[in-house]
């Protein structure tokens, strides 16, 4: 991550527009904070892409957009790489936040980045309408930057996925676990789904009731994945019920948009969760001061 962020750094220097692809069901979660200091120190605008829109809450997304649309310097639209329809759109929103870059002696350049798994590399194959970049649903795919020539007046380089040296909020490192942009190695598959169950029953139980066709009253996390382990019939040798099959089948229902379309996190619970986790930065702080 060291290495990637140092090119990322130096190609910055040539970059006239940075599109940073997010996934749209949990768009601040999934934000680099080291992506927004490297761009920011050199000034550049950004093309926030809010990938998987098509798996997204329809109501929480338009929120994002509006969130990010009054910031300065951003233009933010929602849309899935997979959609040819879709992609042919970013070419020309990147050229209106660098409208003195469209001639043959100063082509744009753009720069894609985003954390592993949220599908720049297919939006790069989109672009290019051709596989230039490796894709998989695990992340870091791709291991090193690329740069291709979109026409005589437009460049694209495609990056890493890069995640920051520590995160620092549970909430966040669970819903991109549950999105998939952990890799499996660095988290318990019980423990994310039950963070995901904890969400859908706040938000979605209708769907989630309609997903496992069970009543979901009264039901906790735990409940929930108990449940599904049930209604699928997951039973050990023993006769328990497979928890860890069942998670992994929520976890795989709410990534496919199998149980419908789902966001993890809006506007409005991204503000609740730092403002309850402000109190508890202040008490850290104070003890650390001497």
């Amino acid at each position: 991550m060291v290495s990637a962020r140092k090119k990322a750094a130096e190609t910055m220097e040539w970059t006239d527009v940075v599109i940073e692809v997010l996934d749209a069901r949990l768009p601040e979660a999934s934000c680099n904070p080291m992506i927004r200091d490297l761009r920011t120190h050199r000034q550049r605008p950004c093309l926030k892409i809010l990938n998987k829109a098509d798996l997204a809450d329809p109501a929480a997304t338009q929120a994002w957009l509006n969130f990010y649309n009054r910031q300065k310097g951003i233009k933010a639209v929602a849309l899935s790489c997979k959609k040819p329809g879709d992609v042919a759109k970013v070419p020309g929103l990147c050229q209106k936040l660098a409208p003195h870059r469209d001639s043959n002696f100063k082509p744009l350049r753009m720069m894609i980045m985003g954390i592993p798994n949220v599908g720049k590399s297919t939006l790069m194959n989109a672009l290019l309408k051709r596989r230039v970049a490796a894709v998989g649903d695990e992340p870091a795919v791709t291991k090193s930057q690329q740069r291709f020539d979109l026409s005589e007046r437009m460049s694209i380089t495609d990056t890493p996925g890069m995640m920051w040296p520590k995160i620092e909020h549970d909430s966040d490192g669970y819903m991109l676990a549950a999105s998939h942009a952990i890799g499996r190695n660095a988290v318990i598959d019980e423990e994310v789904a039950t963070f995901l169950a904890e969400i859908l029953l706040v938000r979605y139980p209708a769907l989630l009731a309609a997903r496992y066709n069970c009543s979901v009253e009264n039901l906790d996390g735990p409940g929930v994945i108990e449940a599904v382990a049930k209604r699928r019939g997951y039973r050990l040798k023993g006769g328990e019920p497979d928890l860890e099959t069942a998670a992994l089948t929520l976890l795989k229902d709410y990534r496919t948009g199998a149980m419908g379309r789902i966001s993890l996190e809006t506007p409005e619970s991204r503000r609740s969760m730092l403002a309850l986790q402000l109190p508890a930065d202040k008490e850290e702080a104070a003890a650390d001061s001497p």
